[in-house]
């Protein structure tokens, strides 16, 4: 039988990486096609074509160069990947050099593959994510050549007023205030990036932002607040409308997908109503959750804004990335500062810049202070979470591994750390949260349910096999179905049962990513109830198109939520999705109690692993 994952066309050093598991048929079927389309006849140049294609689909934007054999195959594989025959880099980027994909040649114009060279090295990319990295790049560096025109004294004042509260000695924190500095920066910047960790007030700040926009006009801001996925956007807009009364803004701001506010058009060939040449409308833009954003949807929001478009970009850099090329949030903050400081931010801010270390908000350092030219600020200060919980992710954030194992093994009440035999607290939590949401979705009671079930969330960080949610999704069933008596039957709705929408509905006003709730109602019919504000939004199960049963959930999926207790199932320290971004994210879902369950090689693997997606954003080209 054959083999799907080789390619029958795949000869020489192709064939063996191929059958290594290093390359999948796509790659070689690409790298070989692109050759003979260009007539070039290298093997090497074959191999970095393919090791290209492969890094753009493992979530890079190009191939570095310098480290071609900083690859990862399947766990379970046995090929020593030392073994393999890795040409040498100086051969690869000679040949590269003389490559047709790369200078043309005389089957014609086609340049499949850009070769940059860098302070820290070459890179390879595809053209085409080449030429979106320059754009971003391009149109950054114009958007800071200047200055948003603001009336400063009426910026003073709403500071002032909007942060009051922040700058008395007897409110909830002293000087440095990062979030009026993450204010006024927005407010004196045509793009701004701010992060934090969960609970920083990201969303808080961007409220005040909106405000203290407003108020420098006496016509409304055209205002738009986006997110990559529907779920963070309907999240952003119950955030934003929570605090728009006292804040003065608009009561019906509406937030969207990035898709829906550039304008989609299905089978279009720009794919975008709103594109370079016809930019969006807005004065104001706000995406959260912008580490989920790839570089290709990156590009085109930017090529569709008008210069004068303030944009306020938001996230956590720290958290996992998008799923497709690119992690540009990251690359942001830690890219080259371009643009001239403004001496308006100082004169705004100037007590916050240069107020020394408080016990709960650092002073800004010199970097960071830099950093400020290009519109990045960092906020610190954890508002959400017990310190046990911060603490651990700080020093998952940091790569101190030491120190995750001595707070994974203290007497924190936020943490805890248990082996894979050791499961009598995971299953008391899985099936009191059960019965807890069963109680109230029997009894009609919806918003009881929804909350009731974000008591306790089981993540895992594979879908598949003995660490994965499949597995642990029936063992928690198992648990539930042996202290009810009643055996779960995923296959029917039934009062209690938790779901997960796996793709979006716009007209339902479901999306992917959301959770909710099977409800019995006074009349005995069964509804499926989402969170959505003060009220539960409630539609009849035959509704939802793309739902499934959820015990169990993986850490990417889990992006964005928060529960009370949160249980991390670890994989084997060989695992290659075990990695400092995950850990981090899985810890920072938790707001009272973080369990971990696995081995310590496995905590102190994913510490050093890193999510290592090349790009040339952060770099200077030469």
């Amino acid at each position: 039988m054959t083999d799907v994952r080789v390619a029958q066309r795949g000869k020489g050093v192709l064939r063996i990486f191929n059958e290594a598991g290093v390359l999948a048929a796509a790659d070689v079927h690409v790298a070989l096609r692109l050759s003979a389309l260009a007539g070039e006849t290298s093997p090497d140049v074959y191999l970095a074509t393919a090791l290209a294609v492969r890094a753009v689909r493992a979530g890079s934007v190009c191939l570095d160069l310098t480290r071609l054999r900083e690859v990862t195959v399947d766990e379970e594989s046995e090929v020593d990947l030392d073994d393999l025959p890795w040409p040498d880099d100086s051969t690869v980027i000679e040949a590269l050099r003389r490559s047709p994909l790369v200078v043309g040649g005389p089957a014609g114009p086609l340049r499949p593959l850009r070769l940059v060279d860098t302070a820290e090295g070459e890179l390879l990319y595809l053209d085409r994510y080449f030429r979106q990295e320059e754009t971003i790049r391009r149109v950054l560096d114009q958007r800071a050549s200047g200055h948003p025109v603001v009336d400063e004294a009426s910026l003073r004042r709403g500071l002032d007023t909007l942060f009051r509260d922040q700058n008395d000695p007897a409110g909830s924190s002293a000087p440095p205030d990062r979030q009026r500095i993450a204010a006024a920066v927005a407010a004196t910047h045509r793009t701004s990036v701010i992060v934090g960790g969960p609970g920083t007030g990201k969303t808080h700040t961007v409220a005040r932002v909106l405000a203290l926009l407003s108020m420098q006009t006496d016509r409304p801001r055209r205002i738009a607040l986006a997110a990559p996925t529907g779920k963070a956007a309907a999240r952003l807009q119950e955030s934003v409308r929570d605090q728009a009364g006292e804040l003065g803004l608009p009561p019906d701001l509406t937030a969207m997908t990035l898709h829906r506010m550039l304008g989609w058009q299905r089978g279009r060939g720009s794919r975008f109503r709103y594109n370079a040449d016809n930019h969006v409308p807005y004065d104001v833009i706000v995406v959260d959750e912008t580490s989920m954003v790839s570089l290709t949807m990156m590009c085109r929001l930017l090529e569709a804004l008008r210069p004068d478009t303030q944009l306020v970009l938001v996230g956590d850099p720290d958290q996992l990335t998008s799923v497709d090329a690119g992690a540009v949030l990251a690359d942001l903050v830690a890219r080259p500062m371009s643009g001239k400081e403004n001496p308006l931010l100082a004169r705004l801010v100037g007590s916050d810049l240069d107020a020394a270390d408080d016990p709960d908000e650092a002073a800004l350092s010199a970097a960071e202070r830099d950093r400020l030219r290009g519109g990045v600020v960092r906020l610190s200060r954890g508002r959400r979470f017990g310190g046990g919980i911060a603490q651990l992710a700080v020093a998952v954030r940091d790569a101190d591994e030491d120190r995750v194992m001595e707070l994974l093994r203290s007497d924190a009440p936020e943490v805890s750390f248990h082996d894979i035999d050791d499961l009598g607290a995971l299953r008391k939590d899985v099936v009191d949260t059960a019965a807890g949401v069963t109680e109230a979705a029997s009894g009609s009671d919806a918003s009881a349910a929804l909350q009731l079930s974000e008591a306790h969330r089981l993540l895992c960080a594979h879908r598949e096999g003995p660490y994965g949610v499949a597995w642990w999704a029936r063992q928690a069933m198992e648990w539930i179905g042996e202290a009810s008596g009643q055996r779960l039957d995923p296959d029917r709705w039934y009062p209690g049962q938790p779901l997960l929408v796996t793709a979006n509905d716009h007209e339902t006003r479901i999306y992917n990513g959301d959770t909710g709730v099977i409800v019995r109602r006074a009349d005995d019919e069964l509804v499926a109830a989402f969170a959505r504000g003060n009220e539960p939004f409630l539609l009849h199960p035959t509704h939802l198109s793309a739902v499934q049963t959820v015990y169990a959930m993986t850490i990417h999926r889990s992006q964005g939520s928060q529960y009370d207790t949160v249980s991390v199932v670890l994989p084997g320290a060989e695992s290659s999705l075990l990695t400092r971004e995950l850990l981090y994210t899985a810890i920072t879902r938790a707001r009272r109690h973080v369990r971990i369950i696995g081995t310590e090689e496995a905590v102190r693997a994913g510490v050093q692993r890193r999510v290592l997606r090349a790009s040339g954003l952060r770099r200077t080209f030469r």
